[in-house]
């Protein structure tokens, strides 16, 4: 049997990002709605649109699967944001769930374009099952890039994450161009594998080549607990997302 989630473990974990955040002039909030979600990212001029799987004409999520994280700043201006969904991959794997293009659309058959694509080569997708929580669509703005805003987007997520699901792993998506530059230092995953979604979703205008990064259930469970620190499972990496 599992153990409990302890909720005193989860809250001081949550209030240290909450509090870094506050330092630097951010007030960050979490919801469910996705429809309202999609209007705020579709709002941001130098945002690009948001992905398939966090939008409800595309990949409608039942109440409890997903949630977003939005930072305003001083001026109520949206300065940073996050989405999270859970993915039921208990008779499945994370790489045949990005090949078959469920994992951007709820119904590939009605979605997606007979040009859509996607290849997953890297071998640790294949042991990805069960509980899987995927983390996505960051965005910084410009003036709070090279402040530590992703380190504390990433930590609230899987704060939240724990807290909700206790999935049995965390991953995402992250482009090979960023890990080149050696920007995904603070996303603070313990793992990471090139060959993750190589893609092409043809309506959306998407190409990707993406390197996959991940944690486990257990490595999340330590960091909510304290028994790990987030720079630990930090990568050799330096620098920030460019969002």
């Amino acid at each position: 049997m599992k153990s409990l989630i302890n909720p005193l473990h989860v809250s001081r974990y949550l209030r240290t990002y909450d509090e870094d955040a506050a330092k630097k002039g951010i007030k960050i909030s979490i919801g469910f709605d996705f429809h309202k979600y999609v209007s705020i990212t579709r709002a941001i001029p130098t945002k690009a649109r948001t992905y398939p799987m966090f939008r409800p004409d595309r990949s409608p999520l039942k109440f409890g699967d997903g949630y977003w994280i939005v930072g305003v700043d001083k001026k109520n201006e949206v300065a940073v944001v996050e989405a999270a969904r859970l993915y039921d991959l208990s008779h499945s794997c994370f790489a045949e769930h990005l090949e078959s293009l469920r994992a951007f659309y709820a119904d590939p058959t009605a979605h997606a374009h007979p040009g859509d694509h996607c290849t997953c080569t890297a071998p640790s997708a294949k042991e990805i099952r069960g509980k899987v929580a995927y983390h996505g669509d960051l965005w910084v703005r410009r003036d709070f890039r090279g402040r530590g805003m992703p380190k504390i987007m990433s930590g609230v997520a899987r704060g939240v994450s724990f807290a909700m699901w206790a999935p049995e792993f965390v991953c995402g998506l992250v482009s090979s161009q960023l890990v080149a530059k050696g920007v995904v230092a603070q996303y603070g995953y313990a793992h990471q594998e090139p060959g993750g979604s190589i893609l092409k979703l043809v309506e959306e205008d998407i190409l990707d080549d993406d390197w996959i990064h991940w944690l486990t259930g257990e490595e999340l469970r330590s960091l909510v607990s304290g028994n790990d620190r987030d720079d630990m499972l930090v990568p050799p990496f330096a620098g920030e997302t460019e969002g």
